[in-house]
């Protein structure tokens, strides 16, 4: 491969990461709104939504619902997360925000996005923090034009600590010290 391709083949990969992250955040809104079983939803976005469908024009799959770009297997990971421990990320996200702001006062999507990412952080061993944030960051500016994507970093920049910081901690050897969290400074 020659330069060109090799930038081409990481731009394609980095585009479908990102679609799985938006389609983990409908996701999530479909679960929340619909009540719908999370693994019914998640099995229909495998079967119907992450799909390509042959001889179709990528932009109108979009409109369509669909997300043919997304990386199936970052899709069922960080959707599982976000499901398995939305208790323990819900519970993050109260302790982030002012106390006159309750999980349930956030607009759906915010809540959403906010889960979805929290899910990722959770996994140990998982894609780096800035990268996470970044990645949410730009999904939250898709959907949002005030200051949501501020908030969204304030949070997801603590959440991380928090989430990377107890991993560590209990990845450590009994007389080892916890290493430092990587946040999302300067990013």
């Amino acid at each position: 491969m020659n330069g060109s391709q090799d930038e081409d083949s990481t731009h394609a990969r980095t585009r479908s990461r990102t679609a799985s992250r938006v389609a983990v955040v409908q996701a999530l809104f479909q679960i929340e709104q619909a009540g719908d079983s999370p693994e019914a939803v998640i099995q229909q976005f495998l079967r119907h939504r992450l799909v390509v469908m042959p001889g179709s024009d990528q932009s109108a799959e979009y409109e369509d619902g669909r997300v043919p770009e997304a990386d199936i297997r970052l899709f069922e990971q960080v959707a599982r997360s976000a499901v398995a421990r939305r208790e323990q990320i819900d519970a993050l996200i109260v302790d982030v925000l002012p106390a006159s702001w309750p999980v349930g006062r956030l607009d759906p999507v915010l809540r959403a996005l906010l889960r979805a990412a929290g899910g990722e952080l959770a996994v140990v061993g998982g894609v780096p923090t800035r990268v996470i944030i970044n990645e949410y960051l730009d999904i939250a500016h898709g959907f949002f034009s005030g200051d949501e994507p501020k908030m969204v970093n304030g949070v997801l920049d603590t959440m991380a600590r928090r989430l990377r910081a107890s991993a560590n901690t209990q990845d450590a050897a009994p007389d080892e010290a916890p290493q430092e969290a990587h946040g999302a400074e300067g990013a």
